[in-house]
């Protein structure tokens, strides 16, 4: 028997629980075409052969889509409204169509053409929401291609004799919202992410599931017992008995903990010495409003927008933003809903205009430069929150400022437009609250100069880290050096709240520190009482926040300031929690080190 760390694999936890049983492999991707030609008498035929493909693929989804909100809820059947609007795609349809007229292709062969075109786009685009949507693209051509080529694959449960793992390169939400938990007890794939469609609607059916897993489909042979662990993202194959014992034990634990968060979803995010710490959360997606509200979220601290514009040809307009600024708002009336303007560029510049090639994209044209750069676009924007704000709380956020007079010319922007506004006689705030959103040594330093000019201040814990580490957060070689728990980045975050609290304006964190429970207990005791977390971690933070004072958590940070590396700053963290909470409902294998047995940690 091989050691359990060689047995082990891990990948990204996308949806909680344990599952146990044998692995079955399902291949899921486009079907291999013929290469066939047509005589011309026989195009138009094709062309019509498409058209009647599309009609029922549409009817095909569009059932999926019911079933979707039966099992799973409205918010979630809208999931399928991608596939439904691909299938509608005039350029695509357009697209296919040519192929087949003017080189006489099947219709097959056409739309597996114009797919892999737009799939080979999509990938060198490097945009990380285009990358997500390549499931959708993949499973709606492979619904067309099966369905134009008359084949079909059996249903997944028709291949296993027990309850099983699945395991597959990549899945999509249509074989997802299928699958039946009486045959499919946990989820495997190479591809996806947290927010991809498959992982929230393996979510939101109770399917334990983790994506981003490696070559899994080569490195688990079928049949090969396993232990899928959706929380930690892990994956134990061959376990022994005594490891079988250990995981029913580790999901007692889960369990035990699912039924004190649900309790703490409904009461209030106060410490046990009475400060109220306002959690609200990161939406990314108009598919998160609903997660977050469910889950407690007292507004929104971080609301992405370049969704708006990836994926489309033509940048939104005026009053598609204000239509949605405006929804996200009233879903959260009464509390403050935090508009991050486009924070392009980088690895996100979206198909309605092109940047350019930049040797280190990161420290380049991006963010707020692009947006004051291209005021006509940055304009728009800011109109529509001045015009939503009209019924909302909107706050808006400037991302990666450096310098004093981005702050200021935006505010000058803001106040042109709501003077252009009300000149017409729209209906429109005269100011909404302006913040900036630091994410760099540079603003961390002068955050004292920037609060004298701002609203507020909100931290990106992830680019801080990046840019004060100078290690890329994308780089696997570098992974053990990504820390925000770094010394150098927790004087940075230390040097923020007081900041802002010395002038009087309220600071936030809305990057994944927030979202992690020692993170969140460090960062309340350095100060910060507002915290914007990912909707699904809303629960344990508001749960985590209830049993613990800010004496202790000021302590422990004051403590982990002074540690010498990250490690002990960790460790100095854990120790002071652990009085509070027990680490192993957090986590099974939290483990305190030798030094917590001898009473003293060398700092």
């Amino acid at each position: 028997m091989t050691s359990a760390s060689d047995r082990l694999l891990r990948g990204i936890g996308v949806s909680p629980g344990i599952a146990m049983g044998p692995t079955v492999r399902v291949r899921w991707a486009l079907p291999e075409v013929p290469h066939r030609v047509v005589p011309r008498t026989q195009v138009e035929k094709e062309v019509r052969r498409l058209r009647a493909a599309l009609k029922d693929v549409r009817r095909q989804f569009t059932e999926l889509r019911a079933r979707a909100a039966d099992r799973a809820g409205l918010d979630e059947a809208r999931i399928f409204d991608a596939q439904l609007l691909m299938l509608e795609d005039k350029d695509f349809i357009d697209g296919v169509i040519e192929l087949i007229r003017e080189n006489h292709l099947t219709a097959e062969k056409a739309f597996e053409f114009k797919t892999l075109e737009v799939r080979d786009l999509w990938s060198a685009a490097g945009n990380p929401l285009l990358k997500e949507r390549l499931a959708d693209l993949t499973g709606v051509a492979i619904r067309v291609i099966q369905h134009l080529m008359h084949s079909g694959e059996a249903e997944v449960w028709e291949m296993i004799a027990e309850p099983s793992i699945i395991v597959a390169r990549e899945l999509s939400p249509g074989l997802t919202v299928q699958l039946d938990r009486e045959h499919v007890v946990g989820l495997i794939s190479e591809e996806g992410t947290r927010t991809s469609h498959a992982a929230i609607l393996a979510h939101s059916l109770g399917i334990p599931a983790i994506f981003g897993l490696r070559d899994a489909v080569a490195r688990i042979r079928p049949g090969t017992r396993a232990i899928l662990d959706g929380t930690r993202g892990t994956v134990l194959l061959d376990p022994t008995p005594e490891e079988v014992e250990e995981a029913g034990r580790n999901d007692t634990r889960r369990r035990e903990l699912t039924a004190r968060l649900e309790e703490a979803v409904t009461q209030p995010s106060v410490t046990l010495d009475g400060v109220h710490v306002a959690l609200r959360g990161n939406v990314d997606l108009p598919d998160e409003i609903t997660a977050a509200k469910v889950h407690g979220a007292e507004g929104v601290g971080l609301l992405r927008t370049e969704f708006l514009i990836t994926g489309h040809s033509v940048l939104p307009s005026e009053d598609e933003q204000t239509h949605y600024f405006t929804r996200v708002g009233e879903a959260f009336s009464g509390h403050p809903v935090v508009i991050r303007t486009y924070d392009l560029g980088g690895d996100k510049f979206p198909a309605p205009f092109r940047g350019p090639v930049e040797p280190n994209p990161q420290l380049g044209w991006r963010a707020v430069r692009v947006c004051l750069d291209e005021p006509e676009m940055f304009r728009t924007q800011i109109r529509a929150v001045l015009r939503a704000a009209v019924s909302a709380n909107l706050h808006m956020m400037i991302p990666l400022v450096t310098r004093l007079d981005e702050v200021e010319r935006t505010r000058e922007m803001m106040l042109e437009e709501a003077a252009r506004l009300e000149k017409s006689g729209v209906a429109a705030a005269k100011s909404v609250p302006l913040g900036v959103m630091v994410e760099t040594p540079a603003a961390a330093v002068m955050a004292d100069r920037l609060a004298e000019i701002s609203d507020f201040l909100s931290v990106g814990t992830n680019d801080l880290t990046q840019y004060t580490l100078v290690v890329d957060r994308g780089n696997a070689r570098l992974a053990d050096r990504f820390t925000p728990h770094d010394p150098s980045v927790l004087r940075l975050l230390k040097l923020v709240a007081e900041a802002a609290r010395a002038a009087g304006k309220p600071a936030s964190v809305c990057g994944e520190m927030a979202s992690e429970p020692l993170s969140a207990f460090l960062l309340l005791g350095l100060g910060y009482e507002t915290l914007s977390v990912a909707p699904p971690a809303l629960p344990l933070i508001k749960w985590l926040i209830r049993q613990v004072t800010t004496a202790q958590a000021r302590s422990a940070a004051e403590a982990a300031l002074a540690a010498r590396s990250a490690d002990l700053a960790l460790d100095i963290l854990r120790f002071a929690l652990a009085e509070a909470v027990d680490l192993t409902l957090l986590d099974p294998d939290a483990r305190l080190p030798a030094g917590r047995r001898s009473g003293s940690l060398k700092l």
